[in-house]
């Protein structure tokens, strides 16, 4: 079982503390979440022992409190920019983000539009929220931000954006990714809450990087790793050192942002901000929640591989280009990391070389391996019948519920009904299971055979487990390893020659 490094109970003890006494400043606080606020999957893989769901857990405490605006950029709607840890794309994420938030008895006021020009597919995106009576702003672009001040604070500038109407102390504002205009919406807020004549705060409710733990530890490296496409770059808070001469960790962003900030926030209340350095806008508590310093450098050091993969991947299916690829191996380089320090990859690969000198077809056979949580690599190949990712999940559960491997888990009546289907009612060029249809097969068959029942009921066991491919998977099978919470890496390497058929 993986070892835990992080308590999640006193993270959210401190966390929640040091918000309460920022609320009892103000009137109202407008709250800027860093991260995720639901499913935040890199703090779950960085810090061992972390709640993903942890930061909207200590909002549900405060729910009578607190309510929820959702900014979203609208060239990130046009450009259907995906959410990478959930395989969907951000307007989707927003959809998934009011439902969720919803279950947990939270108010959702609003979704705020940032930057928005007219765009087509933008429109059609309000259209959907708005028929579904979710209330919806738009915040045009300000000419001359982030730089121009007097322009920006100003009638012409804040002044021109709507003000969203708000009743609770607690003003939240999220996003499903970085740079959707969370931070100005929130200074929009605080603009119009002025000129109301209320007193409002701000802040930011930050996670990484981690301004308590040295610049050059893996976690803070690893954050790096997960924002290489937005070129992040940790930094030595100076302004913080400056005032206080103690020594604490941001980010490139937030200390070019931080002298705006600070004049904006006076130039709207017309008094001295409190925030002397951008850790003091922050409310940051996950270095109080370490407990096992040496579990958190491993788990960081492994995301940071499985980081290098992805980028590896998004550049050759062209997503990035070659600066964000060489950034991210000198981040490697920078922990002297190798890439078969992920256990699963020497094992996928030594199998896949293995077949190789065996075949005789132009295409290997792909190769997927799977760590358990017993330290077992348990691996699975692409046949005529299934792919590698289908094969090695029945080889994983195989083995969890001591199952041999003479036995067959799958009906062939079933498998051959679901072939059929594909091949001649929905004239599929490709008849070889996936992931999903080998998983409803095993489920249809579980109903009148016991052992399939108990194949079934190891799935749970699979969630942490740590996989390799030695192709790049296609969507189906990406998105059955997430939802069973298997962390996914693969070779930047095609299935096959084809351009659409993989």
């Amino acid at each position: 079982m993986r070892k835990q490094g992080f308590d999640p109970q006193k993270y959210i003890e401190e966390q929640s503390k040091f918000i309460l006494e920022r609320v009892n400043d103000y009137d109202k606080l407008y709250l800027e979440f860093g991260g995720k606020l639901i499913g935040d999957k890199h703090a779950k893989r960085v810090l061992p022992g972390f709640d993903e769901d942890a930061k909207i857990k200590l909002l549900q405490k405060l729910k009578d409190s607190a309510e929820i605006i959702i900014a979203v950029y609208a060239g990130d709607i046009e450009r259907n920019k995906i959410r990478g840890d959930y395989g969907i794309t951000y307007d989707m994420d927003v959809f998934r983000q009011i439902d969720e938030l919803r279950g947990y008895g939270l108010t959702v006021n609003s979704v705020v539009i940032t930057r928005y020009n007219d765009q087509p597919s933008t429109k059609v995106f309000i259209a959907k929220l708005e028929r579904r009576n979710i209330k919806v702003y738009t915040h045009r672009a300000i000419p001359g931000y982030p730089s121009d001040v007097d322009m920006i604070v100003s009638e012409e500038g804040y002044g021109k954006n709507p003000y969203i109407p708000t009743t609770k102390p607690i003003v939240v504002v999220t996003a499903p990714g970085p740079n959707s205009g969370k931070l100005a919406t929130c200074l929009n807020q605080l603009y119009h809450e002025y000129k109301l004549g209320n007193h409002a705060g701000y802040s930011k409710f930050e996670t990484f990087p981690v301004w308590n733990v040295p610049l050059k530890h893996p976690l803070n490296i690893a954050y790096e790793a997960a924002t290489v496409d937005l070129k992040d770059v940790n930094m030595m808070d100076y302004f913080h050192f400056e005032r206080y001469q103690q020594v604490s960790v941001n980010y490139n962003r937030d200390l070019e942002m931080f002298p705006v900030v600070k004049r904006s926030i006076e130039k709207i209340t017309g008094k001295e901000s409190v925030y002397q350095s951008p850790t003091d806008m922050g409310v940051n508590r996950v270095g109080f929640g370490i407990i096992d310093d040496e579990v958190i450098k491993e788990a960081s050091r492994q995301e940071i591989i499985r980081r290098n993969f992805i980028t590896e991947c998004d550049y050759k299916k062209g997503l990035v280009d070659e600066e964000i690829l060489n950034r991210m191996k000198l981040i490697m380089e920078e922990l002297a990391l190798k890439k078969e320090d992920r256990v699963p990859v020497r094992p996928a690969r030594e199998y896949s070389e293995k077949l190789k000198s065996r075949c005789e077809n132009k295409e290997v056979p792909a190769v997927m391996a799977f760590e358990l949580h017993d330290g077992t690599v348990i691996t699975g190949r692409s046949s005529n019948l299934m792919d590698s990712c289908s094969a090695a999940i029945l080889n994983a559960i195989k083995y969890l519920g001591h199952i041999g491997d003479e036995i067959y888990l799958l009906s062939p009546v079933i498998i051959e009904t679901i072939r059929s289907l594909k091949k001649d009612k929905l004239h599929s060029k490709i008849t070889t299971l996936n992931a999903n249809e080998v998983l409803i097969a095993l489920t249809i068959g579980a109903v009148t055979n016991p052992t399939a029942q108990l194949a079934v009921e190891k799935l749970g066991e699979l969630e942490g487990v740590q996989a390799h491919s030695t192709v790049m998977l296609n969507k189906d099978d990406e998105q059955i390893l997430k939802k069973l919470g298997i962390d996914v890496t693969c070779e930047p390497v095609y299935p096959s020659e084809n351009l659409y058929y993989v």
